[in-house]
């Protein structure tokens, strides 16, 4: 099913650089006003208080973008800085990975918004830095809905509670569940999953909230929205990026 929009036409771009989701029958510039007819009603805009509303239906502010510099080079992007007023929801997609912002992600910090790029939920890419071997199991133990993972060495200090256990079965990684403590001696981690065999190899992927590895890439596009009822303004959206050395 096609949808929709209301194109705008900007004099000083000498183009067309806004969709809107509103849909009028009718459009008529006079007074300095824009009049527009849906339904066979007449409505003034930019009169109503509540913005991102039209003929009484609530909508998302959305832009979207591509930093694409030096695009030959293969680039590691860090963090989203805008300068706005009030921060947005932010979604990064890549020609080698994605990542996202919640607005409630984004820190004031000298008159702009700044947050590190987290990966995605539910998108696992075994390849990526934020993915780390531990090493074969032991032994296993079961209580109810917990079963704790023992080493013959300790697993080291970039694991951390949080984060989703792993292991492989033949050419595939199955999912074991999230580790939900970990030893004083730290030779054991205890994640909420079922059961696997001993001498299974176990690897875990850092929590995607927690973790800030960046968006791997050539370029970044990026997707902005904002649902607030009031005025907003959006200045500039930056990045930081650096040359990848994998």
């Amino acid at each position: 099913m096609s949808t929709n929009y209301t194109l705008t036409y900007s004099e000083g771009a000498k183009g067309w650089p806004s969709f809107y989701s509103y849909y009028p029958e009718w459009i008529l510039a006079m007074n300095q006003y824009l009049y527009t007819f849906k339904g066979g009603n007449l409505w003034k805009h930019n009169v109503n208080e509540a913005r991102n509303n039209y003929y009484g239906v609530q909508g998302v502010s959305t832009i979207t973008g591509v930093f694409n510099q030096e695009p030959t080079t293969q680039k590691l992007f860090k963090t989203i800085e805008i300068e706005t007023d009030d921060p947005w929801n932010c979604t990064l997609t890549s020609d080698l990975g994605s990542g996202y912002m919640d607005a409630d992600f984004f820190e004031l910090k000298e008159g702009s918004y700044f947050s590190y790029i987290r990966r995605q939920a539910n998108k696992d890419n075994f390849s990526l830095r934020s993915t780390q071997g531990i090493g074969s199991i032991i032994n296993t133990s079961v209580n109810g809905t917990s079963v704790t993972l023992s080493f013959g060495f300790k697993v080291g200090s970039m694991i951390s509670i949080g984060d989703v256990a792993f292991h492989k079965l033949g050419a595939s990684v199955v999912e074991i569940g999230p580790i939900t403590s970990i030893s004083e001696n730290r030779k054991s981690i205890t994640i909420t999953g079922e059961n696997i065999p001993d001498g299974s190899y176990v690897l875990y992927i850092k929590n995607s909230v927690a973790e800030s590895y960046g968006t791997l890439g050539y370029y970044l596009q990026f997707t902005l929205q904002n649902s607030s009822t009031t005025a907003v303004e959006l200045f500039n959206i930056d990045t930081e990026v650096f040359k990848s050395a994998p």
